[in-house]
């Protein structure tokens, strides 16, 4: 992220490691004040209270942009409401065996994406099946299942409320947080939920 420009993280690591678990930051009602952008990478499959998660997606759609990895997609996976899933912009509750995944750009120009080689492929990772890409999100990079062969969004953005929402499945292993094509297209889709990239 250094390279495109000087950011200030606070890294928040709440919550336990139960799939039930509660980050206690967002029983703040204020708790994303003063952040440029908020990265979510949490992994709570069944945790399914309603007003635990829309005090989380409240701040979103109230205009707090966002960026979400990889196991975020599998978070509240278990609750009946949609809030969380419509932040995302997507809908996956499975995924695919690792394996290194050929990327296809179908936004080619959009400058998330744009720096992505055509011929890369990603470290060993998970291809999440994504069942639902919701209405105002938009594809900007997709891979094929080897299971299946179908094709599935692996970056998007997403219009939620008044925020910007950039999301990537990928990110599994520390190896995908090493390569330098994955940092890249997440720095820069950090930038672009922030208003710091233009279209």
């Amino acid at each position: 992220m250094a390279k495109h420009a000087t950011v200030e993280w606070t890294v928040v690591n709440e919550g336990g490691n139960g799939t039930r678990a509660q980050i206690p930051l967002y029983s703040k009602p204020d708790w994303a004040k003063g952040y440029d952008v908020v990265v979510h990478n949490e992994c709570f499959a069944d945790t399914t209270d309603h007003d635990y998660i829309r005090s989380i997606t409240s701040a979103h759609k109230d205009g707090v942009p966002a960026v979400v990895i990889h196991c975020a997609m599998h978070t509240y996976r278990a609750t009946d409401i949609d809030d969380w899933r419509e932040f995302l912009g997507v809908t996956s509750r499975r995924h695919d065996h690792q394996s290194r995944y050929a990327v296809k750009k179908v936004a080619p120009e959009h400058p998330v994406v744009k720096g992505i080689p055509e011929d890369w492929k990603t470290p060993m990772d998970e291809l999440y099946v994504i069942d639902k890409l919701w209405p105002n999100a938009k594809a900007l990079a997709t891979s094929v299942s080897e299971r299946d062969g179908k094709t599935y969004p692996v970056a998007w953005i997403n219009q939620y409320g008044k925020a910007r929402v950039f999301g990537t499945t990928y990110g599994h292993s520390d190896e995908t947080f090493r390569d330098a094509v994955f940092l890249d297209y997440v720095s820069r889709g950090v930038l672009w939920a922030a208003g710091r990239l233009k279209d």
